[in-house]
């Protein structure tokens, strides 16, 4: 058996990336996974590869409805929901704070906080009931050190940050932890900003202490997995970088933003 045998788990923005390699993970360690994406063509891939143990459903996190469902969803196919691994990110163009857009940044925060947030909320009831429940939120070294041109991804992330170890906080008496993953990896959101500027692919890696940007699969879902797990049953209100040190020094993400 594995370390989540019988667990059920929702993996938002599982249809690519970190989010994929989550979800591959859970299932291999035992668990049923809810892939949920707003892509479909992603989202369908992703539930296929992983076999008879995951079930995709299109869900857009923005939209409070739609994260509700996803959570009856869950519940209603499995019997619960155990595990709740909120990743999913709408993606966003790199240009100075002044410049952003207010339906912009209230979509960023719709996305990476209110979505987390809703979901949090409506999977609460089921953890509760069961005496056992796991919230593993990804978040970003971009907002903890403060990277140029991604103020509303930097925002959001924060305010999630500053949610998760609230919920750790008020729900630990109910044995579900709550925390926090700011990963560095070659994930495809990763791989769209160095294609769109090329320049900084090779100082990503040079400023990594490990010398190196991480791996989705052996890197991040292997630590997603302990939170999920009995094992990290004393882990709560945690940030974990799972960055190969990066977080140490700071940034040396210095993008050409122009005036």
């Amino acid at each position: 058996m594995g370390q989540l045998e019988n667990r059920t788990a929702i993996v938002t923005g599982a249809g690519e990336g970190i989010g994929r390699s989550v979800a591959r993970a859970l299932v291999a360690e035992g668990a049923n996974v809810l892939v949920a994406d707003i892509d479909e063509r992603l989202g369908a891939g992703a539930a296929s590869e992983l076999g008879e143990a995951c079930e995709f459903l299109p869900t857009d996190v923005g939209d409070r409805t739609s994260v509700e469902s996803m959570v009856a969803h869950a519940a209603d196919r499995w019997g619960t929901v155990d595990i709740l691994v909120n990743n999913a990110w709408g993606g966003g163009e790199i240009s100075r704070v002044e410049h952003k857009t207010g339906p912009g940044m209230a979509r960023a925060l719709a996305v990476g906080f209110y979505g987390p947030f809703w979901a949090m909320a409506a999977a609460l009831p089921l953890m509760k009931a069961n005496g056992w429940g796991r919230v593993i939120n990804m978040c970003s070294l971009n907002g903890v050190n403060a990277h140029m041109g991604t103020v509303e991804y930097n925002s959001a992330k924060e305010a999630l940050r500053a949610a998760t170890r609230t919920a750790a906080r008020e729900w630990a008496g109910w044995g579900i932890t709550a925390n926090v993953v700011c990963p560095a990896a070659k994930s495809a959101s990763f791989h769209r900003v160095m294609d769109a500027h090329p320049e900084l692919l090779a100082a990503a890696d040079a400023s990594n202490p490990m010398g190196r940007i991480g791996d989705p699969d052996l890197d991040i879902a292997p630590v997603v997995v302990f939170l999920a797990s009995d094992a990290s049953r004393y882990v709560t209100g945690n940030t974990l970088f799972v960055d190969g040190g990066g977080h140490i020094n700071g940034s040396a993400w210095k993008p050409d933003l122009g005036d």
